[in-house]
Parts: C-alpha cells; sequence; structure tokens
C-alpha cells in the first residue's frame, strides 16, 4: 500500500480563519485511488516549515508520497514550489507540465502555476493549487501515474513497457 502525506499549505487555514475544504478532497481522491493517507495537517506559507514537514516525511517517517496544497501561485507568500525545489533531488517535471496543460484547457490562470513534482529519496513530493477543485482535477491528471513512480522511485527493476 501506498503511504501518503498531505498538506494544506494556508495562512488562513492554519489560523482557523478559513475552512480547509481542498485537503478533505485531495485525500478523499487518494484513499479512493487505495493509498493510505497517515500525515494530514494545515501549515501556514512559511519557506522553512514547508521544508521540515517535507524532510520529515522523507527521511524519518519514509513515505511513499507527499503531497502539497495551496502556495503554487505568484502572489508573495506563494513559497510551496520553493520549499520544494529545496528538499528535491531530482525534479520529474512531466507530471507538473501535464497538470498545467490539462488545466490550462479550463482556465487561463493555469499558465502562472509555479507548481513542481519532484523526489526526495524515496519519497515522490506532488504541489497542486489550493482551490479544492483545481486540486482536485491536477491530482486527478496524474493520479494513475503515482504507482508506477513510486514503484520505479523504490527501485523496481522491472522494463517501464505498456502492454
Amino acid at each position: 500500500m501506498i503511504r501518503a502525506a498531505v498538506f494544506t499549505i494556508s495562512d488562513k487555514g492554519s489560523r482557523g480563519e478559513r475552512k480547509d475544504e481542498s485537503g478533505p478532497a485531495v485525500a478523499a481522491l487518494l484513499e479512493s485511488a487505495g493509498i493510505s493517507i497517515l500525515v494530514r495537517a494545515i501549515i501556514p506559507d512559511e519557506l522553512s516549515l514547508i521544508e521540515e514537514k517535507l524532510i520529515e516525511c522523507a527521511d524519518h517517517h519514509h513515505l511513499d508520497i507527499v503531497v502539497t496544497i495551496g502556495g503554487t501561485g505568484v502572489s508573495p507568500r506563494d513559497v510551496t514550489p520553493d520549499a520544494t525545489r529545496r528538499v528535491i533531488e531530482r525534479e520529474l517535471p512531466g507530471m507538473a507540465e501535464a497538470m498545467r496543460m490539462e488545466s490550462f484547457k479550463k482556465t487561463p490562470h493555469a499558465v502562472i502555476s509555479r507548481a513542481l513534482c519532484g523526489i526526495r529519496g524515496k519519497t515522490l513530493i506532488i504541489n497542486l493549487p489550493g482551490s479544492p477543485r483545481g486540486a482536485v482535477e491536477n491530482l486527478q491528471i496524474i493520479l494513475s501515474a503515482i504507482p508506477h513512480a513510486v514503484e520505479k522511485i523504490k527501485g523496481d527493476p522491472s522494463d517501464c513497457a505498456s502492454s
């Protein structure tokens, strides 16, 4: 079973000023795909705290995936991709490109997403946008690739050819 963490990155959410609808929606989608959510939290848009949580989940809890929701735009407090970039060892640009490409079909604002995906150790880190609809839609775009990515990250030597 794939083990995951889901972090909603939101100043207002972390202060209790906004109800987190994105986190539960993303967690439900992951669980419907057979992914177990072991860690879920709302944290503020603080670069060092986001980095700390990503490192903790990858290096100490050895989770398979960490999904962040929010902080992927161009506002001054949107620092999730910056934190992610600082902790990953390898980037997976295809996942983020696919999310932007499909999202652009629904909104021209998709082009200002700075979301990225990458690997730290044996953990896949995925940045999603903050809106409930955007987060779920973006995750749906890459969801079917996650199990294969996790297997490969863990060292599965089998060929990647599809049948």
